[in-house]
């Protein structure tokens, strides 16, 4: 079970959500969703496939509009912001994406310090140099600086893009099912990794994943997503361990019993 971080301002939402409404085409994703998101919380929003998690974080960053409802980030209505705005909000936001989204061609190094050189511009090679070891350092990779992207595990892909986000220091981090596709050893690494980046970084973070375990380790919070709405939210004991729902028992037993 996670620690309980002390850096959660639970008066401080940085992210909230109201009647958030989503379909595509008959396929009512997304029904009603009310959700605030606290500052320096991990909150995981928990769910099989399919019961669009992430659609949610899409529409968090700006990459899809929702039918109706709103969502507000750092203040900001998201839906609401021109091209120009948005693109400053999402400087703010770092999305880890389940593939990592790195650029094969590049070296970890020229992956790290894109963003950099695209968005810092006044910054001296010099000074990108030493925000590329400092974030590989974080993330336990320092060694990989000259490597491409397909000379590295699964894990080590994972924890560049990681680094990649945090170069830009966001205040916010999405996670899109960060320990798809991972062993449990390398899995465990990553759910360590993301809160240390909590603690290290006071981020607030949105964790999409349908891993109970991935849950159960970071999360401060657990809002599970079903039918279309959040059916429960709490710690993983109150809404996940103890919880009557047939559901939700349903899917701990598909987790945790062999």
């Amino acid at each position: 079970m996670k620690k309980p971080n002390q850096h959660i301002e639970h008066n401080n939402a940085v992210i909230r959500i109201r009647d958030l409404y989503k379909s595509f085409g008959d396929n009512h994703v997304l029904r009603g969703i009310n959700l605030d998101i606290r500052q320096g919380e991990n909150l995981v929003v928990l769910g099989k496939s399919g019961t669009g998690k992430s659609v949610l974080i899409k529409i968090m960053a700006g990459l899809l509009k929702p039918d109706s409802g709103t969502v507000e980030v750092l203040g900001e209505h998201v839906d609401k912001l021109s091209a120009k705005e948005l693109d400053a909000l999402r400087l703010k936001i770092g999305f880890s994406f389940q593939h990592s989204a790195l650029y094969d061609s590049m070296t970890v190094g020229e992956n790290l310090a894109f963003p950099l050189q695209r968005h810092q511009r006044h910054l001296s090679a010099d000074d990108v140099r030493k925000e590329v070891m400092r974030v590989l350092e974080a993330v336990g990779l320092a060694q990989t600086l000259k490597q491409l992207p397909s000379e590295l595990s699964g894990g080590q892909r994972k924890r560049i893009g990681i680094a990649r986000t945090l170069i830009m220091q966001p205040a916010i981090m999405l996670y899109d099912e960060p320990t798809a596709g991972l062993d449990p050893i390398t899995s465990m690494e990553i759910n360590n990794l993301i809160n240390e980046v909590q603690e290290s970084y006071h981020t607030t973070a949105v964790i999409i994943t349908h891993d109970l375990t991935c849950a159960k380790s970071t999360g401060d919070r657990i809002a599970i997503l079903l039918d279309g709405h959040f059916n429960h939210t709490g710690t993983f004991e109150e809404v996940v361990e103890k919880s009557t729902d047939p559901q939700v028992k349903s899917f701990y037993d598909y987790n945790f019993i062999d």
